[in-house]
């Protein structure tokens, strides 16, 4: 039997920045991939947004590693060539019944240390933005987007350069405690095999908690929650030169139908929220209309019939449909006693944001 220092399963942005990290001390390390491609469930079907750290329970996991990850992204970026642009956010109150939502979001961005958030006025608002409606506003200039694709491929070329190895069609279906560490056994490439691993990083994303069911000795494994964001694309020119985010919907899982671009310039809204009992990629043409409702409310002039079905993506959430969000879940020894295991769960938005941050906690942890 095989046997390696570190065995990372996943290889969508969790997994290749633990890989990434974990792999400059010279251990042998191994990323084992179920799918044909890195990143193919939420590290690619997202709004490729670096975020600021706004919305999150200040002290929260999100919080701190949203705050610490985006300072840690812009910097890998510039130091690995990965396409990024800080444009900017405008939060906006659409109406005046608003205003108090959106002071309530500044002071919570403050208490999670996000210091530059800019007070605009309906007028400054017009002046950066004419075709958005509302009645004030709010800039971040931290915020900004990313090419997810090209980030992946960093991560995975820099775990490679230090002698980390990635195997694809290969899926991880138990693991056994083993004295010195773990057995991982499983299929690769249609082939049965076993595998031992002194330590073990859970980045399985939205199959996470399937493998921690299948794991010697682990009890409490959360609960996972399936909650599609669909996104809409529109053709031609975009109108808009920032982000547009309005009022996050109350009583919902996301922050409401905004606008997105890419680094290409395109413009897309998205995503909407919609809890699920299996994995659906679909984006059904009906939705055009309930989007283009939503959207209307910051954008009079939006040309529904210039809204195109895009893609879609699926959080995996530990709170389900009406509960309070749920904090990221770095499970250790420390929660679970068993050495040398690390489990990722509900690591959804911000969690492309804060990768690298959390891959320097598990490297802490192990």
């Amino acid at each position: 039997m095989d046997s390696i220092d570190t065995l990372i399963i996943g290889a969508g942005a969790l997994g290749l920045a633990c890989a990434a990290r974990l792999a400059r001390s010279g251990q042998s390390t191994l990323i084992v991939e179920a799918e044909s491609l890195i990143g193919s469930h939420s590290s690619s079907r997202n709004s490729e947004v670096i975020h600021a750290g706004i919305y999150y329970t200040p002290g929260s996991l999100k919080a701190e590693l949203c705050l610490e990850g985006r300072e840690r992204l812009y910097a890998w970026c510039r130091t690995h060539q990965v396409a990024h642009r800080q444009l900017g956010k405008l939060l906006v109150a659409v109406e005046n019944a608003e205003i108090a939502r959106l002071e309530q979001l500044h002071e919570n961005a403050e208490a999670c240390g996000v210091h530059d958030l800019q007070r605009l006025s309906q007028t400054q608002l017009q002046t950066l933005e004419p075709a958005v409606r509302g009645s004030c506003a709010l800039l971040s200039p931290s915020t900004g987007i990313i090419d997810s694709h090209t980030y992946l491929q960093s991560l995975l070329a820099a775990a490679e350069h230090r002698g980390a190895q990635l195997v694809l069609h290969t899926r991880v279906e138990q693991l056994e405690a083993d004295g010195a560490g773990w057995i991982a056994s499983g299929q690769s490439n249609g082939e049965p095999f076993q595998l031992k691993a002194q330590r073990v990083i859970n980045a399985g994303g939205l199959f996470a908690q399937q493998l921690a069911r299948q794991t010697q000795g682990l009890q409490n494994v959360p609960p996972l929650h399936l909650c599609q964001g669909r996104y809409f694309s529109y053709s031609g020119r975009s109108p808009f030169r920032h982000l547009i985010y309005p009022m996050p919907e109350a009583n919902s899982a996301g922050l409401g139908i905004h606008a997105t671009l890419d680094l290409g310039g395109q413009l897309r809204f998205g995503p909407d929220t919609q809890y699920l009992t299996q994995l659906d990629y679909q984006v059904d043409e009906n939705l055009r209309e309930p989007f283009a409702s939503a959207i209307r409310r910051y954008f009079p002039s939006l040309d529904s019939a210039r809204l195109l079905p895009g893609y879609s993506g699926i959080r995996a959430k530990l709170a389900g449909p009406g509960e309070p969000a749920a904090d990221f879940l770095i499970q250790t020894a420390k929660e679970h006693g068993l050495p040398g295991l690390v489990n990722l769960f509900g690591i959804e938005s911000p969690g492309l944001t804060a990768s690298l941050a959390i891959a320097e906690r598990v490297a802490q942890a192990l």
